[in-house]
């Protein structure tokens, strides 16, 4: 597994790399990616899957915690409450590693902890799981089989 070293200080600016990162691999795994304008929304990405549209934040985090990372998931300074996305898509930087996490298990928390050479861990079912944007249900919400728009 290859390391990065990103000296990218400023975390807004590490957040919007991280977005561009997010979209290449996802772009990389064969998934339909697509940005919703402004920044309004509590998801960064929303995911085409057959009709069937994911709600994606990115997240991403340098920070060590003992033997793991910790990244933070909060929206402005609170955690994420309610139905706001979908998954979460932590980006381990100096592993290069996503955690690709469903939402329900994050609602209500500050942050996660990675622990990316464990098996046993938390999350460890999350690590590159990029199959659960592709084989997501989505009974519980209408699906969009076309959209077309024209101005005049």
């Amino acid at each position: 597994m290859k390391k990065r070293h990103v000296k990218i200080s400023d975390r807004k600016l590490r957040g919007e790399w991280a977005e561009m990162c997010f979209m290449t691999r996802a772009a990389e795994e064969g998934l339909t990616v697509n940005k919703p304008f402004g920044e309004m929304a509590h998801f960064d990405f929303v995911i085409g899957n057959q009709g069937c549209l994911l709600r994606v934040q990115v997240k991403s985090t340098l920070a060590r915690k003992g033997s793991g990372y910790n990244c933070s998931v909060r929206g402005g300074h609170r955690p994420y409450v309610g139905d706001v996305f979908d998954f979460v898509a932590a980006l381990i930087v100096p592993e290069d590693l996503w955690y690709i996490v469903p939402a329900e298990l994050i609602r209500g928390r500050g942050s996660l902890t990675f622990h990316p050479n464990s098996e046993e861990s938390e999350f460890s079912a999350y690590k590159e799981a990029w199959h659960l944007l592709r084989t997501h249900p989505c009974a519980a919400r209408r699906t969009i089989g076309h959209i077309e728009a024209c101005a005049d």
